[in-house]
């Protein structure tokens, strides 16, 4: 005997069709809501349904704009104790928040030692500039030549190219630990190039600029390269105590 299709059913396989999952998931229970309060109309029934989705879907989109930002590890702004960082970051942390930078197209430049909250800071602004609805993409210098010398190999450059230029913010972390080669170096000027005066672009490094020339080994691509980040950027002085180790020893002494 052939199963009665019901009414149910039949909005489960429209949801499926229109691709809609909060109105799949909730229905059942705003009808029953619906029913038994009076004073819920049908367009109340309605609206309630599609509001549901509307911010089921809201949801979906920063989840999924933070997935593909390719964060190493989810690290929040609001985490930070601020207290802990240089006295510079504790200036501008406040006015980086604002994510303004992003909306100018404006650079960032992190500069200073090891373990003072200099990555902690950028996945944390690149975190909420995916809530607030920005493109992001995080990498690594090292990782970052590796990709452009895979897409070249691969003819996928182009490709490459126009993605990578059309990011609202790119983190590049990790400048400087790592020297490069003539090519690399040329292909990391190329594609930062791309993305100069239009969209955002921040940098951790660990290294002064002066000492920039030990990574590219040219000191003439150093300094374009240096002159094209640094222009119109906020630049911040990270160089002081390391936040790491503060963070340890004040879990220690909790534990103790």
């Amino acid at each position: 005997m052939k199963k009665k299709i019901t009414t149910e059913d039949k909005i489960i396989e429209c949801t499926l069709e229109l691709k809609l999952p909060g109105i799949r998931k909730s229905f059942k229970e705003r009808y029953k809501e619906a029913v038994s309060d009076e004073n819920v109309s049908h367009l109340d029934f309605l609206l309630n349904l599609l509001e549901e989705e509307c911010d089921q879907r809201v949801i979906r989109r920063k989840q999924r704009r933070i997935r593909t930002a390719n964060f190493p590890c989810k690290k929040y702004l609001e985490e930070l104790e601020i207290s802990y960082l240089p006295s510079d970051g504790r200036k501008k942390v406040k006015m980086l928040k604002t994510l303004e930078f992003i909306r100018e197209g404006r650079n960032i430049i992190f500069a200073g030692n090891p373990g003072t909250g200099k990555t902690h800071i950028a996945i944390g602004l690149g975190i909420k500039a995916c809530l607030e609805g920005f493109t992001v993409l995080f990498t690594t210098a090292p990782s970052l030549i590796t990709e452009l010398k895979e897409s070249r190999s691969e003819r996928k450059l182009k490709l490459f190219e126009s993605r990578f230029k059309k990011y609202d913010l790119v983190i590049c972390d990790e400048f400087g630990y790592i020297s490069f080669d003539k090519e690399g170096a040329e292909m990391l000027f190329t594609h930062l190039s791309l993305r100069a005066g239009l969209k955002s672009t921040i940098v951790t490094t660990n290294l002064s600029f002066d000492r920039w020339s030990e990574i590219f080994c040219d000191p003439i691509l150093t300094a374009a390269m240096v002159d094209r980040l640094t222009h119109k950027s906020y630049m911040v002085n990270m160089n002081g105590n390391s936040y790491r180790i503060k963070e340890t020893k004040e879990l220690t002494e909790k534990l103790e």
